[in-house]
């Protein structure tokens, strides 16, 4: 079996040619980093299974973002424009109901896909998750954990929480993969991943709520540090060009990413270590409510793994040289 599951680490391997701007949210690298370090947060119960297939959990974090390249219903279960329902006088997380059916009474449901349900997509993966769970359906507690990591992954940078997602109403286009990929691809090594013991969610919608507030506090900070710095920096020194497998990508130069990441003040790690601890204890919360099922019997079966890889190769066609579906942010 472990022969037969290495293709997915060759998959891996081949889409390191693709510029990690290609990606969205947390770029490729961190979207992997964030899901493999929340294994190590699992009690023992559950640690062996997920250490068993750490390889498919990391490396298919990204798996949603390559949807965007397939379907348009996939970009708004990233992301949540707060900003949109509040001003000067209103308070967005005070006028968004935090239940689905609420909001969409208030709101409109075509008003919430245009703005955003990441918080609201978080809470019904964790449901799905428990019924795969408690039906001990293999395939699917893999794909529906991976796919879970990266949406609360996402709700952890704080442009995924504004109508100004990539500086683009404040002259600062190109601030998104900045943040949320240059920065931890020059510095996530030096990350300090010991976040502690995954922990019970009495609410998971209140959790991913908490975490939109939190991410949605840091957005000042994350656009008025960039343009003081731009205001100083020289002009000529803020941008290298680097080759990135068979191209070259005009790229934010080290000293700038790195002096930007200083001003930060470690903003960027603390998010990425929060949605480490965030990951973990949603998995573990899915499986205590499905009545902690035994993991050790779990294994996948050679049907259910050529199912896998039939599945990785469809969706690489579908991501690979096209156009992402919704708004692209990157660039």
């Amino acid at each position: 079996m472990k022969s037969k599951i290495t293709i997915w680490g060759v998959l891996f391997s081949v889409l390191l040619v693709f510029p990690i701007q290609t990606l969205n949210s947390w770029g490729f690298f961190g979207h992997i980093r964030i899901n493999k370090m929340a294994v190590f947060t699992l009690p023992p119960e559950m640690i062996g299974f997920y250490k068993r297939y750490i390889d498919y959990i990391s490396e298919h974090a990204v798996d949603p973002d390559k949807r965007r390249y397939a379907s348009a219903v996939e970009a708004p279960r990233h992301y949540i424009d707060i900003d949109h329902y509040g001003n000067d006088s209103i308070d967005p997380f005070e006028a968004v109901p935090k239940r689905w059916n609420d909001a969409v009474a208030k709101y409109s449901e075509d008003t919430l896909q245009a703005y955003g349900i990441v918080p609201w997509h978080i809470n019904r993966m964790v449901y799905r998750l428990t019924d795969a769970f408690k039906e001990k359906n293999t395939e699917r507690i893999l794909y529906l954990s991976a796919d879970l990591g990266h949406y609360i992954g996402d709700a952890h940078v704080p442009l995924h929480t504004t109508k100004n997602y990539n500086g683009q109403m404040t002259g600062q286009r190109g601030i998104h993969g900045f943040w949320e990929s240059r920065i931890p691809e020059l510095t996530a090594d030096e990350y300090d991943y010991f976040v502690g013991r995954a922990v019970f969610v009495k609410s998971a919608l209140d959790l991913a709520w908490e975490t939109v507030k939190a991410s949605h506090a840091g957005v000042d900070s994350v656009l008025s540090f960039e343009r003081e710095l731009n205001s100083r920096f020289p002009t000529d020194q803020k941008y290298t060009y680097e080759n990135r497998g068979a191209s070259i990508m005009k790229q934010y130069s080290t000293n700038y990413s790195m002096e930007y990441n200083r001003m930060l003040d470690g903003m960027v790690e603390r998010r990425m270590r929060k949605a480490v601890i965030a990951v973990g204890s949603l998995w573990y919360t899915a499986w205590v409510n499905a009545g902690e099922p035994d993991l050790d019997e779990l294994l996948l079966s050679e049907r259910d793994i050529a199912q896998m890889e039939k599945e990785a190769k469809e969706l690489e066609e579908q991501f690979q040289g096209k156009t992402i579906k919704g708004r692209e942010h990157d660039h």
